[in-house]
């Protein structure tokens, strides 16, 4: 059955998400343009700047077209390398997880 265009989706990132993973990201993500996407970071042990790079430009692209992408779960790794590194994104944070 074809999913529906529009319809909430999920990407759970790797455990680690370096420059070998930007690529996997970046097509992982692309498939999902069109439909409100929910990330979970919570199981990112290790993030570079190049994968950052490519969530924020995902983020952009669905703000862009007018859908949502937030960030479900994220793990204390992945919230402290994006502080590290100057990325606020308190904004696409779920409620649950705002600190």
């Amino acid at each position: 059955m074809a999913s529906k265009k529009g319809a909430q989706k999920s990407l759970k990132l790797a455990a680690v998400l370096d420059l070998n993973e930007a690529s996997n990201l970046k097509a992982n993500l692309s498939s999902l343009r069109g439909n409100a996407v929910t990330v979970d970071a919570s199981g990112v042990e290790r993030v570079g700047a190049q994968c950052v790079q490519v969530l924020m430009a995902a983020a952009k692209a669905w703000e862009e077209d007018k859908h949502p992408f937030t960030f479900d779960k994220a793990s204390d790794a992945f919230l402290k390398t994006l502080q590290l590194i100057g990325v606020n994104i308190d904004h696409l944070l779920a409620k649950e997880i705002r600190q």
